[in-house]
């Protein structure tokens, strides 16, 4: 019975740690700014591909779930999209922002997309088909080198 009680006085912390955490103000009025440049896409499809595995964290184009509203949900959606966005953000493109190479070796060590991005995001999860495609399609747009 004691077990019980240790369960249920953790259980009812946990909810409560749960609820006192939103009062957390972490950027939770989640903002696109505006699409500034793209890359000169080499097609509509490479576009596509990088838009379904890529823009939430890479591009001004995130799309904010309702749960990224909950902390510490918000708290980790909110860094990842400002850390990907940092790193490489196809809504402000110039033209220097990545080697080619780098991003395939990323793509094809299966750092990006994340694997826990495709838990949630099932449209984010290629297939072999489909990451080639994407591959090819950066080569074609990027160059290589």
């Amino acid at each position: 019975m004691r077990w019980r009680r240790w369960l249920m006085g953790g259980l009812v912390a946990a909810v409560g740690l749960l609820v006192v955490i939103q009062i957390v103000p972490y950027d939770r009025a989640h903002h696109n700014p505006p699409v500034v440049a793209e890359p000169p896409w080499d097609s509509l499809a490479t576009r596509d591909l990088v838009a379904r595995a890529c823009y939430d964290c890479h591009s001004n184009e995130t799309i904010w779930p309702w749960y990224t509203s909950i902390a510490p949900i918000s708290w980790l959606t909110t860094r990842d999209v400002t850390e990907g966005r940092a790193k490489l953000n196809y809504s402000e493109w110039t033209g220097r922002e990545q080697e080619t190479d780098e991003m395939v070796e990323t793509i094809q060590e299966g750092e990006m997309p994340p694997i826990y991005y495709g838990w949630v995001h099932s449209s984010a999860r290629l297939t072999e088909v489909e990451t080639q495609q994407l591959i090819d399609g950066l080569r074609a747009t990027f160059g290589t080198g």
